[in-house]
């Protein structure tokens, strides 16, 4: 191409370009109008905020929230103080990683003068276990085997700082 051709052709698209920016608004004025003409919709007043009122907390004959619990011995039903608690320092046992509602009793077993309860996990794993072994969350102890049931006491947080025995049992299943 000549060089009158390319300036001929670079007037030409600077021109068409520059069409694309005319001085019409009439669209933009005919949408600025129709949102002006629209009917006002009244506002909803800002919700009024409730006075914060403090609270004066005595402490008097009550323990402070933000220490740690001691473990303090409290009264029983008896009067006497309950030294009740379970005991952390021995191993855990393989059932006592799950609730007592998720084991079942699956049979017993005497062997050796000793009765033996045939207990099913929720991995379904089979246990044996017997009176003096323990099982549940919470820290039950087996007292007592029999071909409808394993009895065991569980001790229980009672909520204030000390824990109660709960008698539980384990049912056999059909």
């Amino acid at each position: 191409m000549t060089r009158p051709a390319c300036m001929l052709l670079a007037v030409l698209g600077a021109a068409l370009l520059l069409t694309g920016c005319s001085r019409d608004m009439r669209e933009l004025e005919s949408w600025v109008a129709e949102v002006k003409a629209r009917k006002s919709r009244q506002i909803d007043p800002i919700p009024q905020m409730k006075p914060y009122e403090a609270y004066a907390y005595s402490s008097v004959n009550r323990r402070d929230p933000f220490a740690a619990s001691t473990g303090e011995l409290r009264p029983n039903d008896a009067g006497e103080l309950s030294t009740l608690r379970p005991d952390l320092n021995r191993s855990r046992e393989p059932l006592e990683e799950f609730p007592i509602d998720a084991l079942r009793l699956v049979g017993v077993v005497t062997f050796n003068a000793r009765t033996y309860a045939m207990v099913r996990a929720p991995d379904s794993v089979i246990h044996r276990v017997t009176i003096g072994d323990h099982m549940g969350q919470n820290y039950g102890r087996i007292n007592k085997v029999s071909e409808a049931e394993v009895s065991l006491t569980e001790i229980i947080p009672d909520g204030f700082g000390g824990y109660l025995e709960r008698p539980a049992a384990l049912a056999a299943t059909e």
